[in-house]
């Protein structure tokens, strides 16, 4: 990703509330003859004994469970809200267009793990989406043993130590003032990608601009 040091957000919190919003990732590898794979699937991060663990599940035996047994290193993708945004909101119009986005990437070692890990790792997948609702139908628990049993034996609950974590939080913070606050309003007329990119903007607009904005 771009390194460049005013599209990082430095905030550790604010990462992990950012991935703790956007679970749903991309978890990319490399098979035994060095072809890409990646799969889509909610991922969920943790501490653990001072490390950064993330934490899922997949199929079994598909093409990508089958490289990251061959293949431990991986790179995890949070993506968020992104959107357009024309040159022709700059204060000065004549500059390429661009786009306005938030991502984490982390890069890490996976591990696969044993029954035990794989109900806890179901158990928090189904209440994060049903909203700690514990009488949901769908919460782990509440799921006959039959079903239980049956799906149990098609996936795979794993672990990734993350090594590294990268992030580019892109939020025009390159742009003067002027174009800053134009970028934003015209964003709020946008759909909801631009209205949330907007709101970003938003809450970071005294630090972007601290002389300016008192």
């Amino acid at each position: 990703m771009y390194d460049l040091p005013y599209h990082k957000e430095q905030n550790a919190q604010v990462i992990k509330e950012f991935i703790d919003r956007y679970p749903f990732a991309f978890l990319v590898g490399c098979d035994s003859e060095n072809r890409p794979v990646a799969t889509q699937l909610p991922v969920f991060i943790e501490e653990k004994d001072g490390k950064k663990i993330l934490r899922g599940h997949i199929m079994k035996n598909t093409d990508h469970h089958k490289a990251f047994l061959h293949n431990e290193n991986v790179l995890v993708v949070f993506t968020g809200h992104h959107t357009y945004v024309s040159a022709t909101w700059y204060s000065n119009p004549h500059l390429a267009s661009t786009w306005n986005y938030m991502s984490v990437h982390a890069k890490g070692i996976i591990r696969f793990l044993d029954d035990m890990a794989l109900e806890d790792v179901l158990r928090k997948t189904t209440l994060h989406f049903e909203n700690d609702n514990q009488q949901s139908t769908t919460i782990y628990d509440n799921l006959p043993l039959e079903f239980k049993q049956k799906v149990m034996k098609a996936i795979v609950a794993f672990e990734i130590e993350v090594k590294e974590m990268d992030n580019v939080f892109k939020l025009s913070q390159d742009r003067d003032a002027k174009s800053y606050d134009n970028i934003k309003e015209r964003l709020k007329e946008q759909g909801e990608d631009g209205r949330v990119i907007a709101a970003e903007m938003e809450k970071r607009s005294k630090d972007v601009f601290p002389d300016d904005r008192g």
